[in-house]
């Protein structure tokens, strides 16, 4: 969905600047509601494929305990 913010927003710190520096994937959070104004529609996700070496990678890192969230 594109939404836009109803009040303060920030960065959000568990994907964005300490993992991949410059906020690459718009990723916000807020206190305050988000107010949805549109839908992505021509979006296409990552292949099942993908997703599966995805998952598999972050279980070998969790295996190896490191894997944690940031909490700011």
């Amino acid at each position: 969905y594109l939404v836009e913010p109803t009040g303060p927003i920030e960065d959000d710190p568990n994907l964005t600047d300490k993992k991949f520096p410059g906020n690459p994937s718009m990723s916000y959070r807020s206190k305050n509601p988000f107010k949805v104004i549109g839908e992505v529609t021509l979006w296409q996700g990552h292949s099942p494929e993908q997703v599966k070496t995805m998952k598999d990678g972050l279980a070998k890192l969790a295996e190896q305990g490191l894997v944690e969230p940031i909490e700011d």
